[in-house]
């Protein structure tokens, strides 16, 4: 337990930002889900919309340090690839 009212109120604001942090995490991967599965559908057009909302949260979290920039980098690759695929089977 913190003992100054520096380290007190730090924790506070661990606890505000902790909270944020997990709920742009899961909208992020939320949203990477529905990307995944209109590309499974076959629906390119369902997933290229989806993949639209996927990069902005995306952006957002590797801007804020929630994820890394290059994991985001590196999903938002992935993602493109089976809405290029999706597109291609439609």
């Amino acid at each position: 337990m913190p003992n100054t009212e520096s380290a007190k109120k730090r924790l506070r604001q661990n606890v505000k930002q902790r909270l944020l942090n997990r709920s742009l995490k899961s909208n992020m991967r939320s949203t990477i889900r529905s990307v995944r599965e209109a590309a499974a559908t076959g629906d390119g057009e369902k997933a290229q919309a989806a993949f639209r909302l996927a990069v902005k949260k995306l952006d957002r979290a590797a801007s804020k340090n929630v994820i890394h920039r290059n994991a985001a980098a590196r999903t938002k690759s992935r993602l493109s690839k089976l809405v290029k695929a999706a597109g291609a089977k439609a």
